[in-house]
């Protein structure tokens, strides 16, 4: 393979490419002759091409997770904060009023799960844009970065909380964004600041403890790069970073008296914040379940456990590949390798936080170091397909690759789709067996599982069961219910996905 020349080709010229390399209008053979990556033009189509591949995520995740399924535990309470989704589940001390202000548009007005979904499914897909789009003036190959989402969303942890009142995507692509405007160069210097602020704001308002792992890597960056001093990036930074946490600090002290207290009261909510290991909670969760707490005994299909692998290596050939090349905004001394450090350092500092420090793990807790990673990754993919492309045997097995990466992910993403579907439907079972025996809104309900999604079903409000006098029903599963109301009656939920469901109602 020739190598990169020394230099970037010219805005706006037409250059012959090294043979294999991609152009940035697709793949280009020996003597190919595209427009220079950085030109406008080029810029513009793989914008159109990146806003071709959002729509085709959204599409697929339409397909792969029905715009039926019923709210989950999680997302009832984020929408029960409006009153078509009431009555309202307690609101602990680490949730955000992040997922709510994306909900408000229509759960403010329409208690359609439906309706609901739609709006989050196109949501999602220009939050995917947005996210990726700053990095087309950053990368050397600007067609790594349509490539880059498409990794990313791909993934059957994005396809299902693709159209889910969940955080985790919008945190990660308000960390890609900032990440991406932090690294970018040249002409429009207020537009990228505002950018860094806007997208750093987004992730912290989220998940603040993320937006707080996205600010320490990228001010340390500041400091440490010499192309990267000046107010003008720390200044963003800290506006960002400030404007997302103070809705957040507000209701500290409003709500539990403090940031300390809430700190506190959340980190006991998750369990006990502390020094842990959890990575093999996290590679074991690859395929699922959607909450591993714990994560005793599980395993994980051979098929998704080759993703970590597999980024892994796509990631080290990307970095390898970039520091070789060089493109207008290039850093002296580092290729185009820099901005793809940030982008792995700050993916190390975001997942950290949930492989040493929270004892259980979720899938969903590391998608914002999947989109940050994808970046470098698809220039590893692509240095790939340029080799793959003067071997039909290679180039046959990297497709094969590739088809089956993602129909494991297509698979993961239907086959849990599914098995959601029908568990959320035990809580509505559950609630019809309340109200055959006279359990009605208002009413109290305690209960050892989902006593917080049985309770919202049912109209009801959900009670601490150290609090006997104020419940009006048990629902246990394979269990005894408490010894205040062992003599209460006990009746079966027929039917139900996952087995072992009791009601004890107050006689």
């Amino acid at each position: 393979m020739n190598a990169v020349p020394d230099r970037a080709p010219t805005f706006g010229r037409t250059v012959p490419l090294p043979g294999g390399l991609v152009g940035p209008g697709g793949l280009g053979g020996a003597g190919a002759v595209a427009v220079a990556p950085g030109s406008p033009s080029a810029l513009r189509r793989e914008a159109r091409r990146l806003a071709a591949v959002c729509v085709l995520l959204a599409l697929s995740a339409a397909l792969l997770v029905p715009l039926t399924l019923p709210l989950g535990w999680d997302e009832t309470v984020y929408a029960s904060r409006f009153s078509p989704y009431g009555p309202p589940t307690p609101f602990s001390a680490p949730r955000t009023r992040g997922v709510p202000l994306l909900l408000f548009p229509v759960a403010s007005w329409s208690d359609s799960a439906v309706l609901l979904r739609i709006w989050l499914l196109a949501l999602s897909s220009v939050a995917l844009y947005l996210g990726f789009r700053p990095w087309l003036r950053v990368v050397p190959r600007p067609s790594a970065v349509w490539v880059a989402a498409a990794l990313y969303g791909s993934l059957w942890t994005a396809l299902f909380y693709a159209g889910a009142a969940m955080p985790n995507h919008y945190t990660a692509m308000g960390a890609l964004a900032a990440a991406g405007c932090f690294a970018g160069r040249g002409p429009g210097r207020g537009a990228r600041y505002a950018g860094l602020a806007a997208g750093l704001a987004v992730a912290t308002l989220m998940r603040p403890n993320e937006g707080a792992a996205v600010a320490l890597p990228l001010l340390l960056a500041a400091a440490a790069v010499p192309a990267w001093r000046g107010r003008g990036r720390v200044l963003a930074v800290a506006a960002g970073a400030a404007a997302g946490a103070l809705p957040w600090v507000v209701e500290a002290w409003l709500r539990f008296g403090g940031v300390a207290q809430r700190l506190a009261e959340a980190s006991e909510v998750q369990g006990g914040m502390r020094p842990v290991l959890s990575v093999a909670h996290h590679f074991t969760s690859l395929d699922g379940p959607l909450l591993c707490r714990p994560c005793t005994g599980d395993g994980v299909w051979w098929a998704a456990a080759a993703w970590w692998p597999l980024l892994a290596l796509l990631a080290a050939l990307g970095l390898l590949a970039a520091r070789r090349s060089r493109t207008p905004w290039g850093m002296a001394g580092t290729g185009d390798a820099a901005p793809l450090w940030l982008a792995a350092v700050t993916a190390g500092s975001l997942v950290a936080q949930y492989f040493f420090l929270l004892p259980y793990a979720a899938p969903r807790f590391l998608l914002p170091g999947y989109a940050l990673l994808a970046v470098p990754a698809a220039l590893g993919l692509l240095r790939l397909v340029d080799r793959a492309r003067r071997s039909v045997p290679a180039a046959a097995v990297l497709a094969v690759a590739l088809a089956g990466h993602l129909a494991v992910q297509a698979t993961l993403a239907h086959t849990h789709a599914g098995v959601q579907e029908q568990a959320r439907e035990d809580w509505r079972r559950i609630a019809a067996v309340l109200h055959a025996h006279g359990v009605r809104a208002p009413c109290a309900v305690t209960g050892n599982d989902s006593a917080i999604p049985v309770a919202h079903a049912a109209g009801c409000v959900r009670t601490d069961p150290r609090a006997p006098e104020r419940s009006d029903a048990v629902v246990m599963r394979r269990a005894d219910p408490p010894s205040w109301a062992r003599d209460w009656p006990r009746h079966p939920v027929p039917d139900t996905y996952k087995r072992g469901w009791t009601v004890s109602v107050r006689p």
